[in-house]
């Protein structure tokens, strides 16, 4: 009696002294080395806010209703990258290149974004030589827009692997660093988001000072 042979892919068992991966462990070294990055520029933030000699000034320039949807965006690019690596672990090759295009589709559209809220700000009269809120402002959502970038580029690689049969169940551990990486920018952005547009949406020119928008 001959027994049906099945194949089945698994991610390699590594012994390790951590018990991850050494690509994993190098990966959340890196975030928590870019924690302390991003919180740097945070605080910077926090720390002048409001501190602006001139405008124009966040009430004057900050458009939350467009910024909630381009939000919303990048969470929704989270959850697609929650699928993909479904999909690539279960080995459905199609659904899994489908659902890491989604990201990449999701990820320029927030990029998009971003550079109209930039070529925006740039009209009114807001650079980041115009005051410390254009500073702060352009530095910490330049930076993050360049990982974005970075993430983009990154997960269209792992697309066309996936699509070429070089990204499987057997090594989705690719995917899944990634997908540290993503969700990492996702949930910077939401702290980015708070500070910036949500508590920051209200600062005003001091009083007896007037913001002259060109």
């Amino acid at each position: 009696m001959t027994q049906a042979a099945t194949t089945e892919h698994h991610t390699p068992v590594e012994h390790t002294t951590t018990g991850l991966n050494n690509r994993k462990l190098l990966m959340w070294a890196f975030l928590g080395s870019d924690v302390m990055f991003f919180g740097a520029f945070i605080a910077t933030y926090l720390v002048y806010r409001g501190k602006s000699l001139v405008g124009p000034y966040p009430s004057e320039v900050l458009n939350i209703p467009i910024t909630t949807v381009s939000t919303f965006v990048l969470l929704m690019s989270s959850l697609a990258m929650v699928l993909a690596l479904h999909y690539v672990k279960e080995g459905e090759k199609n659904k899994g290149t489908l659902w890491i295009l989604v990201v990449v589709v999701l990820g320029t559209i927030f990029m998009g974004f971003q550079f109209v809220e930039f070529r925006e700000f740039a009209h009114l009269g807001l650079t980041p030589r115009t005051n410390i809120f254009g500073t702060t402002f352009f530095i910490l959502t330049g930076i993050h827009g360049a990982h974005v970038t970075i993430g983009v580029i990154w997960m269209a690689f792992l697309a066309y692997s996936s699509n070429s049969g070089a990204l499987r169940s057997d090594n989705a551990l690719d995917l899944e660093i990634a997908g540290l990486y993503w969700h990492f920018v996702d949930i910077v952005w939401i702290v980015i988001f708070t500070v910036i547009y949500l508590i920051s949406a209200n600062d005003a020119p001091p009083p007896g000072m007037e913001s002259v928008i060109h």
